[in-house]
């Protein structure tokens, strides 16, 4: 099991946002793929974040938001987005993150340059062509999941959360 060690941002994120990992490197995923560190470089500086459409459960009929920040870390492939309430089936979305009943992100592309261990199977992704990020029920990549997500939360209360966060870590730094 993967374990995101997500730091807490001091910058309240608006209702709506998210961030994650859409694709995480080195992991075998349910097709026997596993993306390898740059694969994405060509489509993020040929595409950008707004070339990339945020779609629900790969369908293209259902944008739900768009992608801010996309980049690939040392992990894997981190993107920011924003659900945009206008339309209904992002507030249906919004409604099963906050439940907890949806998490996963999955990636829509094309396979531009590939190699296959004979031995395992596995095929490595090298060079993809990447059109959609969904949040999805079920990811083909078990560890591509939402990490951060912002349900209503004023200023006051975010503060208040802040404080409250720092206060433990004071308390847990003396035991």
């Amino acid at each position: 099991m993967i374990k995101y060690n997500a730091a807490v941002s001091q910058q309240p994120m608006a209702r709506g946002t998210f961030s994650g990992y859409a694709s995480v490197f080195h992991h075998v995923d349910q097709g026997r793929d596993i993306v390898v560190k740059g694969a994405f470089a060509r489509s993020l500086k040929n595409r950008g974040a707004a070339g990339i459409k945020l779609l629900w459960q790969h369908n293209p009929q259902q944008p739900i938001g768009v992608i801010d920040e996309i980049k690939e870390d040392n992990h894997g492939l981190f993107i920011r987005g924003r659900l945009l309430f206008d339309l209904a089936q992002a507030r249906e979305a919004y409604a099963l993150l906050q439940a907890k009943a949806v998490d996963g992100l999955s990636i829509g592309y094309n396979t531009i340059l590939s190699d296959r261990d004979n031995n395992t199977g596995i095929r490595r992704l090298l060079d993809v062509d990447l059109w959609e990020i969904s949040i999805v029920t079920f990811p083909m990549q078990a560890a591509a999941r939402i990490v951060d997500y912002k349900t209503s939360l004023d200023r006051t209360r975010w503060q208040s959360v802040l404080t409250r966060i720092s206060d433990l870590r004071q308390s847990l730094e003396t035991i």
